[in-house]
Formats: structure tokens, C-alpha cells, sequence
């Protein structure tokens, strides 16, 4: 039988806090469609969090929320700049161009995930053309797909030139618990002049559920019936919400993703493959030929290659050091 341990940090359940807010919150009867008690919590203790007057919406996908937000930000004719290794470029089939009637994306290059700024200063200078679409917004990743991290100063300067010409910020942040535990100030986002983030819990261990924060509250006109429009607008919204009650209450959202990162940490110490890029999250990418990931696979540890060719190991909150230590004995024979 296939162990899925480290196949990704959404194949583990959710976390004993936020079950025990969903039980909570489980009781009589609540208004719809975000208009509950849990979602206002929620809500405020997000608000707390990032120290922001924004509106807050949740929803079960975070494709769905990055792609709703994402078709807030750009019309059409426009289009959105993004790593071309980020969710949005690759692992959402289409979703932003969907649920944004056509919004494009344009792909940049960069080392680990995170966006190169002469790549993007470039395609700033672009001038606008009736045969090209144009940026309308700059979406970033915190932590990137590859694990890695942006500091303040990095994102500033990435940030700022987009600004500068007018574009709307995006920050995917469904793994911005780990980038939070690693020492991401959360209160950056504010500094740094972000329009909209989605703040991951699926990732972080809660069940399926996303944070949409519309810190620049003039996209929240219409928001709900966009994400009604998109299928998004759940009607016992209170489950999508009471997760995140008993994550940040107890720290748990930040205390499991310290967890989960230092699993990394152990895997990565005794990696004997090569490894390919900075483990800073809870990721840790490898360079692995066929004949070896066969093996791994065939001793019933089920990891995949990932889009840059690395062989990904992804850590959880429920990740456990006898697992790492398993999975290394593991590696190890078959080297």
C-alpha cells in the first residue's frame, strides 16, 4: 500500500483546533451565505492577523479564490503577470482566463519560484498594444511553489514598479503559514501596498478553506455575487469559517506550520540526493533520476516530479519525525 506522507501537505486531515472549532460552531441555527457568526469572527481575527480593514470572504478552493480574484483585478483584455512556475501559470487549467472571461497570464522567469526583477521590469516597460493584453495586476507567491521566500525588501521590489505603473497587487499565500513561521512579518502585506491576499488553510491544515481579503475594499463591490457567479458562495458558509476561529485563536495556523517547516528542515539534513533549492518552507526538492524514483516508489513512498524535474517531498503539520526518519532510511538504500 502507497504511504502518501510526503506526496503533498494537503493529503493529511485537518488539525484537532480547527475540528474543534467546526464542532463548535456545529450548534443551532446560523444566517447563510456568510452572513453567520463564525464568518465575522473569522473575519475580525483575520483582520487582527494582517492588520487590515478589509472584506473577508471564504471559499473551498483555493484555484477558485485565487482565479475570482484574480478576474477582480483584470478585465478581459488584460492579463496578470506571475512566475510562470506559480499555481496561477500552471496547476489552475485555465481557471483565471475562466472565471475572468479571458484575463491572460503572462509567465516570468526567476530563480526558485520567486520573480526575477529585470524579467519583470521588462515587461513593465512593455507599452500597451490593441494586438497584446496588457498587465493589470502582479500576483506574487508567499511561500513559492518551490518552497522558497521572499523577503520584505524582495517583494518591495517588486511591488513598488507595479504600482508604480498602476498594476493591482495579488499575493497567493496558501502556504503563508509556512512563510510566517519562517519568519515572514505578516504586517508586510499592508507595508508593501497588497490589493487582495488569499491566505491558505487547506495547506495549513484546516479543511478545505481559503481567506479572501480584499484589503483594497472597492473590489468588494459585487464580490459576493461573483463568487456566487462562480459557484463559491456556499450556503452553511459557517463550515468554511469556523476552521480559521480555532487556527488563530490558538496559534495553531502559525505553531503547525513551524512544525511542518522543521520537518523539512530534518529531511533535508539527511537528504542523500542532491537538492535543488532552498528549504526555507516545508518543501524540499531533489534531484532524482528515473531508476531512483522508481525504486522509491516501488519500496510504497508515492512522490512525483515535479514541473521544474525535482523529485518534491512536501512536509504537513501532521508530518511526524519517525516518518522523515523512515523515509530517509529509505532514500538512502536506494541511492
Amino acid at each position: 500500500m502507497a504511504r502518501y506522507d510526503f506526496a503533498s501537505d494537503n493529503v493529511a486531515g485537518a488539525m484537532p483546533e480547527a475540528m474543534e472549532a467546526l464542532g463548535r460552531f456545529n450548534t443551532g441555527f446560523e444566517a447563510s451565505y456568510g452572513s453567520d457568526s463564525a464568518s465575522a469572527r473569522a473575519g475580525d481575527l483575520i483582520r487582527e492577523m494582517l492588520d487590515v480593514d478589509a472584506e473577508i470572504w471564504f471559499a473551498a478552493s483555493g484555484t477558485a479564490a485565487n482565479a475570482l480574484t484574480l478576474a477582480a483585478l483584470a478585465a478581459p483584455h488584460e492579463s496578470v503577470i506571475g512566475h510562470r512556475y506559480s499555481h496561477i501559470a500552471t496547476d489552475e487549467t485555465g481557471a483565471p482566463g475562466f472565471f475572468g472571461s479571458g484575463v491572460g497570464i503572462i509567465g516570468l522567469g526567476g530563480a526558485s519560484g520567486k520573480i526575477d526583477p529585470i524579467a519583470l521590469s521588462a515587461a513593465l516597460a512593455a507599452g500597451d498594444s490593441p494586438h497584446a493584453q496588457s498587465p493589470a495586476a502582479l500576483s506574487v507567491t508567499q511561500a513559492t511553489e518551490f518552497g522558497s521566500l521572499y523577503t520584505e525588501e524582495a517583494l518591495a521590489g517588486l511591488i513598488g514598479p507595479a504600482k508604480a505603473k498602476g498594476l493591482k497587487i495579488h499575493l497567493d499565500g496558501a502556504r503563508l503559514a509556512n512563510a510566517v513561521a519562517a519568519g515572514f512579518d505578516p504586517l508586510a502585506i499592508k507595508r508593501l501596498g497588497v490589493d487582495v491576499v488569499v491566505v491558505g488553510g487547506t495547506k495549513a491544515g484546516a479543511t478545505p478553506t481559503e481567506a479572501i481579503v480584499l484589503i483594497d475594499k472597492t473590489l468588494g463591490r459585487r464580490f459576493g455575487a461573483r463568487l456566487k457567479h462562480g459557484g463559491q458562495l456556499t450556503s452553511k458558509s459557517r463550515f468554511l469559517a469556523a476552521p480559521w476561529i480555532g487556527m488563530l485563536e490558538t496559534g495553531a495556523w502559525t505553531q503547525r506550520a513551524a512544525h511542518a517547516n522543521a520537518m523539512a528542515t530534518r529531511l533535508a539534513a539527511a537528504m542523500p540526493f542532491p537538492i535543488n533549492h532552498p528549504v526555507e518552507a516545508n518543501g524540499v526538492f531533489v534531484e532524482m533520476d528515473e531508476g531512483a524514483l522508481g525504486r522509491l516508489q516501488a519500496a510504497g513512498w508515492f512522490v512525483y516530479r515535479f514541473i521544474d524535474g525535482s523529485v518534491r517531498f512536501m512536509c504537513s503539520w501532521a508530518t511526524t519525525p519517525e516518518a522523515v526518519d523512515e523515509l530517509t532510511a529509505t532514500l538512502k538504500r536506494i541511492a
